[in-house]
């Protein structure tokens, strides 16, 4: 089944927060868009660039690119969503850290998180 906004052949575009990396930033959570691929940080993340992205390109489905975790999320409507299995890797290394990365992460980083 075929669904608008996910393709399941997309490959992930990295193993961290694509803008964070370019930034020198750092994210609690990264979440992998459902169309393209691009990984982004959380809402709980001090850029919450994965939600950007969406509202940027209007790609509604993410998907969490934690390990264990398997959930979609609709940004368009504010729902969970069953989806399909995507293009490996499906999570994040499981050896990084969280928040992550470790040399990135301020000692102060609750105080930044949403």
């Amino acid at each position: 089944m075929t669904v608008p906004g996910i393709d399941p052949t997309a490959a992930p575009s990295g193993t961290g927060c694509v803008e964070c990396d370019a930034a020198g930033g750092w994210w609690v959570h990264l979440r992998r868009c459902a169309e393209c691929g691009h990984i982004g940080c959380c809402d709980s993340s001090p850029a919450q660039h994965a939600s950007a992205h969406a509202a940027a390109s209007g790609h509604p489905f993410i998907q969490s690119f934690e390990p264990g975790e398997g959930w979609f999320w609709n940004y368009q409507t504010e729902e969970f969503y069953d989806g399909p299995r995507l293009a490996d890797p499906q999570h994040r290394p499981v050896d990084a850290t969280v928040p992550g990365p470790a040399d990135r992460v301020p000692e102060d980083w609750r105080s930044h998180v949403h």
